[in-house]
């Protein structure tokens, strides 16, 4: 670990010091990197999205037989992308600042099987561990049906091992879920404060769930510990997996065809705009990736997370990403948006994927909060805390005229900009719980200070 700073040090930077008081902030870098710089610097190899790519295609008709929910789209895992112009109409009064182009919302919160930009990576890690074991036992050869898996020779094998993982919860369901389908003895290590209903339907399942006092470094720590005492057993580190990483990763090339198919432009006059719930940084991470890949220089990938967990903004600001934690600058890391309650960041993404960033923008739970209560009453779609992160980056955007300027992002560009919010989470909450959600973002509309 690197040797931290002494804090007064660190506070002297009046980013980390505005982090330290759990300001709503936002910064960018000083201007762009070329992509293919920047994906060659990363040291990730562009194949592994190609790769992730076809797995999920040879497994479609495994989740098509398995999961009702993907039949319509015979196994093909993916969200629709959805255009919110109410809800664009209405911030734009709120915050006192048309936005021009246009707003949408990427619905990752409804992804079948496991709804949240968690989903894809930890159900691509699940199905590359579940392929490699069959393969080895000589069970499945490179061209099969995934379905071969639902043989009796191919659950003898796969309940003979184990699948960990330690989670927020959002990562726990699409691992869970999947796992336990294809028959792994799966182990979920999550934070006491998790919601509950989350463990509930992993435990309904068959999943083990375990708690622990700490936070999410904690429960990752002891999920690493168990699987290195048992061989038979698969750790998915969220800090560190490049399996993780390539299935959100796919992402980008799926929206660009979702992009295509609604004629819609992307390139230098016409940039695409991304904001990305970010917790530990793995999904957003992996999704950026994917994204520069598809297009390039012409996309802009914002990171934004809670005030009291700003942990990602924190590490790539002082160049020492997962070597601080929240915690370190007198944080609670505390956060209605559980998936994103993380107090020390992905050295992965951080380190090596920080020059396909543009910026960081942090929210206060109240107005993530009443997100949630103008995206219902607009838009007629309801999400979780941790979903809402993005829709204050639009605006914090365009109140940053150096950053506008550095990346060439003129008024006549912005005109034609396409701006998305990438949501996560909310279709598989509880209606009861779903509704508390909705009452509580609705009485803080106008409580929030909105310019």
């Amino acid at each position: 670990m690197t040797q931290l700073p002494d804090l007064e040090q660190l506070l002297t930077d009046p980013v980390v010091a505005a982090l330290a008081r759990a300001e709503e902030t936002a910064w960018f870098g000083a201007g762009p990197v070329d992509t293919i710089e920047g994906i060659k610097a990363s040291g990730i190899d562009p194949e592994l999205i190609a790769a992730a790519r076809e797995r999920f295609n040879r497994f479609a008709p495994w989740f098509a037989e398995r999961f009702a929910d993907t039949r319509a789209t015979h196994g093909i895992l993916e969200s629709p992308l959805v255009g919110i112009p109410d809800l664009q109409e209405e911030l734009g009064r709120r915050f006192g600042t048309v936005l021009p182009g246009k707003l949408w919302l990427k619905r990752d919160d409804s992804l079948p099987v496991s709804g949240s930009i968690k989903a894809r990576g930890g159900i691509h890690e699940v199905l590359e561990v579940a392929e490699r074991l069959a393969t080895e036992a000589g069970i499945m050869g490179p061209g099969d049906d995934a379905r071969v898996l639902m043989t009796p020779a191919a659950q003898e094998v796969l309940s003979a091992h184990g699948i960990a993982v330690g989670s927020t919860g959002n990562l726990g369901l699409s691992i869970g879920i999947v796992a336990s389908e294809l028959g792994f003895n799966t182990t979920v290590h999550m934070s006491l404060d998790a919601r509950a209903w989350k463990k509930d339907l992993l435990r309904s399942r068959g999943v083990t769930v375990v708690e622990h006092a700490g936070n999410f470094s904690d429960a990752v720590e002891a999920g690493r510990k168990t699987a290195d005492e048992d061989p038979s057993v698969w750790f998915v580190d969220d800090e560190a997996s490049l399996s993780l990483f390539a299935g959100y990763s796919v992402a980008g090339s799926r929206l660009a065809g979702q992009l295509k198919a609604l004629d819609i432009t992307v390139d230098a006059q016409h940039p695409l705009i991304v904001h990305l719930p970010c917790g530990v940084g793995g999904g957003p991470g992996g999704v950026t990736f994917g994204l520069k890949e598809a297009f390039g220089d012409a996309v802009h990938c914002v990171f934004s997370e809670p005030t009291h967990s700003p942990c990602m903004s924190l590490g790539v600001r002082t160049g020492l990403h997962d070597a601080i934690s929240v915690q370190d600058i007198g944080l609670d890391g505390k956060t209605a948006a559980d998936g994103l309650a993380v107090g020390r960041p992905s050295r992965l993404v951080g380190e090596h994927l920080q020059q396909l960033i543009d910026g960081f923008v942090t929210v206060t739970d109240e107005r993530m909060k009443a997100f949630q209560g103008l995206v219902h009453d607009t838009e007629g779609i309801d999400i979780e805390p941790s979903a809402a992160a993005g829709f204050a980056g639009p605006w914090r955007i365009l109140e940053n005229q150096d950053y506008l300027t550095a990346y060439g992002l003129t008024p006549e560009a912005m005109a034609n900009a396409t701006h998305i919010v990438w949501a996560t989470g909310g279709s598989m909450v509880p209606k009861e719980e779903m509704a508390a959600y909705v009452a509580e973002g609705q009485s803080l509309i106008d409580q929030v200070l909105w310019s």
